[in-house]
């Protein structure tokens, strides 16, 4: 597609403007008589809307490549509806930026956040600019990526000079100096890193830890490993897929559901069992009734009786203590707060938010689970936010069921690294497993429907809250609200 439009790209590459939008080299607009315009890719169609009489237009000029100017002004395109149709396009991970050199692309830019768009901070010679310690490159195929979990894109590289100019920023420079280096990128590329926190600026003369000066008090608690592990395993912050896609089908044969035997001999476990086959008491009785529930019951929904009892079975504090320790000369009072689940050295990271689909004696809304008072606090958010967060919920337990009460697990994670180095995100992660295992012993036992949910979009639980994901995030989903009869299980 683009081949063919090599003779008007430089024409326009002319045009004096360092970036430049496209769609995805695998994606291909057509627009209809109607007036729609999809982009067809992999096999997929997507309608990304009616765009009027000039939608053939519009799809021409975006396969063309556009400069950045235009898509900001609608220069060129006789009205707005080119920034409409970009912007559809990113909220599809379908477009990308990029920078041209002497060599051709020097730097693509591929958006990794629906809502990114590229910016170039103002920048000075004075300024001091150095790498971030989240900032890593890795190889993709023939290119070089540099990342960060605190983008909202990823950078491909492709001029060995701006990744050997990029390994000098692991210490601070100043754009002066930078300037007069060989392979210099330009100005541009170094305010688009910089607006993707892959830079940042510290004041001349500048000794202290740089790990303060680069963020607030929650990034400071981060260790890099960790904060990439919690978004690159989550949605809202990578455009990579994600879920249940068997990408080694045809390649690698799956494993086993029980593992062969160890050779030796076995001691058979089995003649020690008691004829009762409930042997083991209510626990191992609600352990053995456990599933997951993935259709509820709309016309019986759970009561905000049974919402309280649930949560106080579960969640609730249950004692206080505190502490006082020692290392070296600092000395700090340290606090508890015990919740029936186990956690790691009893830091009681987790937090619950209740978004509240059906639930009789308590209004449709996002409500904050107050471990210590035992209480509901309701949150304002946008209808669509909540209705898109439940809607997520459906899409990752493959129903159309809409969950009645859908519990979003968050982590305040300085309450573990303030302790733990190198393991920290790990024990959340085994915290929230702890708890996601309570949660459905609590339903079962209360005659409720539970399940589990494997993924879950960070952003959209920060902009509903108004916290930073690296501060309090979301960690984990459980969807619960009464069985429909005929309830499809998986265990």
């Amino acid at each position: 597609m683009r081949d063919s439009n090599t003779k008007s790209r430089r024409t326009r590459r002319a045009v004096a403007t360092p970036l430049w939008a496209r769609i995805n080299g695998h994606v291909r607009l057509e627009a209809h008589p109607d007036g729609r315009i999809f982009a067809c890719f992999d096999h997929h169609l997507v309608d990304l809307g009616p765009f009027g009489a000039n939608a053939a237009h519009l799809a021409r000029e975006l396969s063309a490549d556009l400069p950045l100017k235009s898509i900001a002004t609608g220069e060129g395109t006789g009205d707005q509806e080119i920034q409409s149709l970009v912007g559809r396009l990113a909220r599809h991970g379908l477009l990308e930026y990029y920078l041209g050199g002497q060599t051709g692309d020097d730097v693509v830019v591929e958006p990794q956040v629906a809502d990114y768009q590229p910016r170039m901070p103002p920048l000075h010679d004075a300024d001091f600019l150095v790498l971030s310690r989240f900032a890593y490159l890795r190889r993709r195929a023939d290119q070089l990526l540099l990342e960060s979990p605190l983008a909202g894109a990823v950078f491909g590289i492709r001029n060995p000079k701006i990744a050997a100019l990029l390994a000098l920023l692991s210490t601070p420079k100043q754009l002066k100096g930078l300037r007069r280096q060989d392979g210099f990128p330009g100005v541009e590329l170094l305010a688009l890193l910089l607006d993707s926190r892959i830079l940042f600026k510290i004041a001349a003369g500048c000794k202290g830890d740089l790990r303060r000066a680069e963020g607030d008090d929650g990034l400071v608690l981060w260790d890099f490993h960790d904060l990439l592990f919690h978004t690159r395993s989550t949605e809202g912050r990578h455009a990579n897929g994600q879920g249940g896609l068997y990408p080694y089908v045809g390649t690698i044969a799956p494993l086993a559901p029980v593992r062969s035997r160890w050779p030796g001999k076995k001691v058979d476990l089995t003649r020690y069992r008691s004829a009762d086959s409930q042997e083991g008491g209510q626990a191992a009785e609600l352990l053995r009734a456990r599933h997951s529930t993935r259709n509820f019951d709309d016309r019986r929904p759970i009561t905000l009786v049974e919402l309280a009892r649930f949560l106080d079975g579960a969640a609730r504090v249950q004692s206080k203590w505190t502490g006082q320790l020692e290392l070296g000369d600092c000395t700090a009072k340290l606090e508890y707060a015990a919740r029936p689940y186990p956690s790691g050295g009893a830091s009681y990271e987790l937090e619950l938010y209740l978004a509240v689909d059906k639930c009789e004696g308590l209004a449709r809304g996002f409500y904050h689970y107050d471990a210590g008072a035992h209480a509901l606090v309701p949150i304002v958010v946008e209808p669509n936010e909540l209705d898109a967060m439940l809607a997520s919920a459906s899409f990752a337990m493959d129903t159309a069921a809409t969950a009645q009460v859908l519990i979003t697990i968050a982590g305040r994670f300085g309450r573990v690294s303030w302790k733990y180095s190198s393991l920290a995100y790990s024990l959340v992660l085994k915290n929230v497993g702890a708890l996601t295992q309570t949660l459905y012993l609590m339903a079962t036992d209360l005659g409720l429907g539970g399940c589990a949910i494997g993924s879950i979009d960070i952003e959209l639980f920060a902009k509903m809250t108004g916290l930073e994901f690296h501060t309090e995030g979301a960690v984990g989903q459980f969807a619960m609200g009464r069985a429909a009869m005929q309830s499809s299980v998986q265990r």
